[in-house]
């Protein structure tokens, strides 16, 4: 699973654990979670690589909205997230961009 999210007691946010697996990252050395919760800012948030060659990342974002996002793979490709929970289409370029609902 790519996309987990968990509502945190202490807080009223969800955390949402972003997940490129490595098929979709292939042989990437770095890939970003780029989206409006973070103003669509590449450097803003960097994903960690594990062992078996995926990325992940965990970000606490409010309950109650949608989020349009993308991944950004060695600053140069883009990828949507194969398990969003739905699709729309971006107002820049010709393609889509994944969101989360929460």
């Amino acid at each position: 699973m790519a996309l987990k999210k968990q509502h945190l007691k202490t807080k009223s946010l969800v955390k949402v654990t972003f997940r490129l697996d490595k098929a979709a990252a292939l042989d990437a050395e770095n890939v970003s979670l780029v989206g409006d919760f973070n103003e669509w800012n590449v450097y803003a948030t960097p994903m960690k690589r594990l062992k078996g060659g995926s990325f992940k990342v965990d970000v606490s974002l409010e309950p109650g909205k949608s989020y349009e996002y993308r991944y950004l793979i060695d600053e140069t490709n883009w990828e949507n997230d194969w398990d969003a929970d739905r699709y729309v289409r971006s107002t820049f370029g010709n393609c889509d961009n994944s969101v989360v609902d929460l």
